[in-house]
């Protein structure tokens, strides 16, 4: 058994702050991968607080000690004892890998000084303790010694860059801790036989949050995070009846949507607020009459709350007749009911909140793709939802706590590529894939976030909704004809340069050579040709190959080392597309190796052939269900007017 001890002493008064910002990560202990809370609770009306973290630790070792023990990363269990009475933080890890074999417990304390309160004093000590370690027990301990010398001399380091930081940022003082109990006892006075008013959301002198509305109605906020919010408030503390002052809620989502940046979630909240009184956003659910076509025709609403107290909306997107409602009610109308859900969606959080006794501050969404076909795919259709989604984006952040998408057929990642670029990364994120016809019951199926019994009866669950089917909007109730096409095609600056444009000399080649390292990913594709006929086959090989050279005329199987059948085959069998058609497609790459897509303009041509195209891959982490190939499927003006 090892034991050490180190102290150290520094004169700072944002100790505890700038400790919170070393997690999850900091970029002065790369080591540490990741580190994620799985308990924190506060008590004493927020006089203590005790955290407890799982940490991921990458080994610092020489490769053969790697390969004898067989991993590259370590769990530690960390627990951080805040009393804000004694302005004490007393920290504890012991390792959760090799716990039988290696014993190892590091302990960490930060205090105010005895004599001169305004400085922090830090020691640390730590036992390792190597009972066996597969026969390198010596090689170990003078490991582990060495890594806890240099992380030792990495703490205060540490605790002054974020201590600067935060000085930086105009964060040079914070309020000592006040038992709020003591200072009503002694102002009471004469108040008897009345009923004491609720807590303000702020105490303190104005500077603190109280921590009973944050446990009630915010969640878990660091000090940090807790200063910003309230730093934020002030920059819109002087509302009018025109233009409300932002509730925290609202100011938190902001705040989190701009990664706690202040400045940036003020812009990004100021903007939203002009638009919320232009729009007349405020009197929306109070105002809005649902036109009949929507009633009757609109296969979406409000279904109870999933497993986590979010309200559920449920929108059976694969029966919708995305044409007929937009034919019917425009653009805009569509976009104006898109935001009376949301705002029903913030008025459902606040229920939700006072109904299950717990922040409640993002929705859940489950969207049903059963029946999603080529048609959905219509022009116009996908610009009106790229237009909802970046409004969405911009004026309700963090609404969304999870998106669950059930029954998705073959053709759904052509669709899925198209829209999620211009979903918020963060947002992505929190989107989940069912593939497979048993949503419900499949390992990691709904079940899992959604109470068995309030799975609707169209998914296979027991709750009937009165959420209908959709259906075609009948054509006498179109008002316009005159939507824009486009010609059937998706320009380059509708998606911000995502299609990219080909020109194919009669006779010549254009291929796409996509390496696959993760098998069961999905590969999509969406090209229009604008200008002659193109030949269109999609190939598979496992051996390695190269992008040919200046010959355009020639395929990159033409080699003698290549032979169909044999070494490479041709997965998606060729298809003919002529001009002002738009060609969709996806395939299971169920294997690694290398995939291409290639493009040809016939020899028998009477000129060039012109095309813009745009793919990408969909994760396997991403999708869960199964995904056969499909051939490609096509879109145009013809089709689009059925």
């Amino acid at each position: 058994m090892v034991s050490t001890q180190r102290r150290a002493g520094w004169e700072q008064l944002e100790t505890t702050n700038a400790y919170e910002r070393r997690f999850p990560t900091c970029p002065q202990m790369p080591i540490v991968l990741d580190c994620e809370i799985i308990e924190d609770n506060v008590f004493d009306n927020g006089a203590r607080r005790d955290t407890k973290r799982r940490c991921k630790i990458a080994v610092e070792a020489p490769y053969l000690i790697k390969k004898i023990i067989g991993v590259d990363v370590v769990f530690f269990i960390q627990q951080n004892f805040l009393d804000m009475k004694t302005r004490t933080l007393n920290i504890e890890a012991t390792n959760e890998s090799f716990a039988t074999r290696v014993e190892i417990f590091e302990k960490c304390r930060y205090y105010a000084h005895p004599e001169n309160p305004d400085w922090t004093c830090f020691d640390q000590t730590a036992t390792l303790d190597i009972k066996n370690f597969f026969g390198i027990e010596h090689s170990m301990e003078k490991m582990g010694m060495k890594q806890y010398t240099q992380t030792t001399l990495k703490g205060k380091e540490i605790i002054e860059f974020f201590v600067n930081e935060l000085k930086q940022e105009g964060i040079t003082h914070v309020d000592r801790w006040v038992d709020d109990a003591t200072v009503t006892s002694t102002t009471a006075g004469t108040a008897t036989n009345t009923t004491p008013p609720e807590k303000p959301p702020l105490c303190r002198d104005n500077s603190i949050l109280d921590a009973d509305y944050i446990a009630k109605y915010l969640g878990q906020l660091t000090p940090l995070q807790e200063s910003k919010l309230v730093q934020l408030r002030k920059r819109f503390e002087h509302g009018t009846s025109e233009h409300p002052e932002p509730d925290y809620q609202t100011l938190l989502r902001f705040l989190r949507a701009r990664d706690f940046s202040i400045d940036k979630a003020t812009g990004m909240l100021q903007e939203s607020l002009q638009w919320r009184k232009e729009q007349r956003i405020d009197s929306i659910l109070g105002e809005y009459k649902t036109p009949a076509v929507v009633e009757k025709y609109f296969p979406g609403g409000w279904h109870h709350h999933d497993k986590d107290g979010r309200p559920l909306y449920i929108l059976r997107l694969g029966t919708m007749d995305v044409k007929g409602l937009l034919k019917s009610v425009g653009e805009d109308e569509l976009l104006k009911l898109t935001l009376h859900i949301c705002e029903e969606g913030l008025r459902l959080m606040k229920e939700a909140t006072k109904l299950f006794g717990k922040p409640v501050w993002n929705w859940c969404l489950l969207v049903d793709l059963d029946g999603l076909s080529m048609r959905h795919l219509w022009r116009p259709g996908v610009k009106a939802l790229l237009r909802i989604i970046e409004t969405v984006e911009k004026n309700y952040p963090e609404t969304m706590g999870r998106v669950l998408i059930v029954r998705a057929p073959r053709v759904f990642p052509v669709l899925w590529t198209i829209v999620s670029t211009f979903i918020d990364e963060n947002t992505r994120s929190k989107f989940l894939f069912f593939g497979g016809p048993d949503c419900m019951h499949a390992e990691d199926g709904i079940e899992q976030y959604i109470d068995t019994d309030k799975i609707p009866s169209f998914l296979g669950g027991s709750c009937n909704t009165l959420i209908h089917e959709g259906g075609l909007v009948p054509k006498h109730l179109y008002k316009s004809e005159s939507i824009e096409e486009t010609n059937g095609a998706i320009q380059a600056h509708d998606h911000h340069g995502l299609y990219k444009a080909v020109d194919l000399k009669p006779g010549q080649l254009f291929e796409l050579l996509i390496r696959n390292t993760d098998p069961k990913s999905v590969l999509t594709w969406d090209f229009e040709v604008l200008k002659n006929d193109t030949l269109f086959a999609v190939f598979h090989t496992e051996k390695e190959i190269e992008q040919s050279g200046n010959d355009d005329f020639s395929s990159v199987f033409d080699g003698p080392d290549f032979k169909e059948g044999t070494n490479y085959k041709k997965i998606e069998q060729s298809v003919k597309c002529r001009p002002k058609e738009g060609v969709q497609g996806s395939h299971e790459m169920a294997s690694t190796g290398t995939y291409v897509l290639q493009w040809m303009c016939p020899p028998s041509c009477d000129g060039p052939a012109q095309l813009m195209y745009f793919h990408e891959i969909l994760s396997s982490a991403n999708y869960k269900g199964s995904m056969t190939s499909l051939q490609s499927g096509f879109s145009s003006n013809s089709l689009q007017s059925r």
